[in-house]
């Protein structure tokens, strides 16, 4: 595996194919600003020839003068180039379809055909001054000769790098070496680019990179078509861990653009996916949480900080009562041998019932054990919401805090996001905090069902977690949120 490899992220043209995904032009800003940010090589940016708005992004982009390559995606064709050319794009992905059942079914043209669309197309790139990567689409299924002779046509009229896609995601890492070592042979830049239709993408990746490929094609949090792409989160982390091999990548930054590319693009990410899901790094069995807190390694591969990540400790069936108890510590409260074990036994009574036991759930319990009678901070006096159709959802609160009466309102996508923004703008002066989570499950049957609201509330570095369950969705998402609030601000008070 080459030193000076090079990162293309393509989660603005591949990541944005993921079913249901739509990015806005300010929104592909963001991502573009973070991804520079966290030192890629090239940027996607999308396909410049798909509509007027992608073309509007692409310019937004270019037009902000990033460190990294910023690549526009292209079919072999005039049109596509010029529109390329028009958003002041670095390079062009240019992607020709090599496999016999592409070209047979697809293009419904010949080998020579495609082959001469590919070379007028190189060459006029690069007369006009783009950098061109010549893409094979479905190479994985292309006959070695058939594609090296594509490559070399290309290479004579000036195509600077090169990709072979395995666009269904059939290689296994073994063939994934062989099949990128052949065509690490030829004279130019070798680019992998993987799905993850079997799981597989960045293990083929890895030993694509392996075999003497120099440039990765990635997306953050594996978006993309179907099963997805490599991830890129992922592949550098395995790189550097693994491999010990620096990438110039400032993997502090990952949890941070995860977090930024799954509210944007809608896709929640499984909780346990690697590197930047939300139980990558938590722990709740009693032998592992207090192998952790003893040291770390033992049951962690690297610190959760190194990728921007916390450590969390979850109260569940398995808890031991070291992580109760530090749990309880935190919030500069003691406890004796036999109150913790009270503790520990009400905890794990709910969580056999099925329970999440959340932080304040935690905390009510260790009050009541201890007979602390200690007032909600904040205290709901009146709430108000206005919904519909043609009206901007808005609600109005009216709150006591610490004896301090504040009446504010807020405007929102929905009811509850309107009532939680005005909560959170009467205590904007007394705590920063922020939604981290927000997760409802209908728990009983029918239109009157029970609704369950789990959140996960940021305060500082610290994470808390607080629940509600009732008939109205807006008053449990606005109980569950109070919980929290006060859970934060009573430890602030604690302290």
């Amino acid at each position: 595996m080459l030193n000076d490899l090079k990162i293309l992220d393509t989660t603005l043209r591949d990541g944005e194919q993921t079913p249901g995904v739509l990015i806005t032009s300010n929104e592909k800003l963001r991502i573009a600003s973070k991804l520079d940010e966290l030192g890629v090589d090239v940027i996607e940016a999308g396909s410049a020839i798909t509509s007027k708005d992608e073309q509007k992004s692409i310019k937004t982009i270019t037009e902000n003068k990033l460190n990294a390559e910023i690549c526009s995606f292209a079919r072999p064709m005039k049109i596509d180039i010029d529109t390329a050319l028009d958003c002041d794009v670095d390079s062009i992905h240019l992607v020709i379809p090599s496999s016999d059942l592409h070209i047979d079914y697809k293009l419904r043209k010949t080998r020579e055909q495609v082959e001469e669309m590919a070379v007028n197309a190189t060459e006029y790139a690069k007369s006009h001054g783009l950098i061109v990567e010549l893409s094979t689409e479905d190479a994985t299924r292309t006959g070695m000769d058939d594609l090296k002779h594509l490559y070399n046509q290309c290479i004579e009229v000036g195509a600077d790098r090169l990709c072979a896609c395995d666009t269904v995601g059939i290689l296994t890492p073994e063939r994934s070496y062989e099949f990128y070592k052949e065509l690490a042979q030829l004279p130019q830049p070798l680019s992998v680019h993987c799905h993850n239709d079997f799981g597989l993408a960045v293990a083929n990746t890895l030993a694509a990179l392996n075999a003497g490929a120099q440039q990765a094609h990635v997306t953050i949090n594996g978006l993309g078509e179907r099963a997805g792409n490599a991830s890129c989160e992922e592949l550098v982390m395995a790189i550097e861990s693994l491999y010990n091999i620096k990438t110039g990548i400032k993997t502090e930054l990952f949890y941070e653009i995860s977090q930024l590319v799954e509210r944007i693009s809608g896709v929640t990410l499984q909780s346990n996916k690697a590197i930047v899901g939300s139980n990558a790094f938590a722990h709740e069995s009693g032998i592992h949480a207090d192998g952790v807190l003893k040291k770390s390694e033992t049951y962690e591969p690297i610190k959760p900080e190194t990728v921007g990540h916390r450590r969390r400790f979850i109260l569940g069936k398995h808890v031991g009562k070291h992580v109760i108890h530090e749990k309880i510590k935190e919030t500069n409260t003691q406890v004796t041998d036999d109150e913790l074990n009270r503790i520990f036994e009400r905890v794990k009574s709910l969580s056999d019932m099925g329970k999440t036991v959340t932080d304040v759930d935690l905390q009510a319990i260790t009050d009541d054990i201890l007979n602390i009678d200690m007032e909600d901070s904040l205290v709901l006096q009146e709430y108000t919401t206005v919904s519909g159709n043609k009206v901007t959802p808005t609600a109005s609160v009216k709150v006591n805090i610490n004896n301090s009466e504040r009446i504010e309102a807020g405007v929102g996508v929905g009811p509850v996001d309107a009532a939680i923004e005005a909560i959170r703008k009467t205590i904007k002066d007394t705590a920063d905090i922020t939604l981290e989570e927000y997760h409802v499950d209908a728990i009983t049957g029918g239109t009157d069902a029970l609704i369950d609201v789990l959140v996960k509330l940021k305060y500082n570095d610290k994470v808390i977690t607080a629940r509600s369950t009732e008939p109205d969705i807006i008053m449990a998402s606005v109980e569950a949120y109070l919980k929290g609030v006060n859970k934060i601000l009573t430890d602030e008070k604690r302290r």
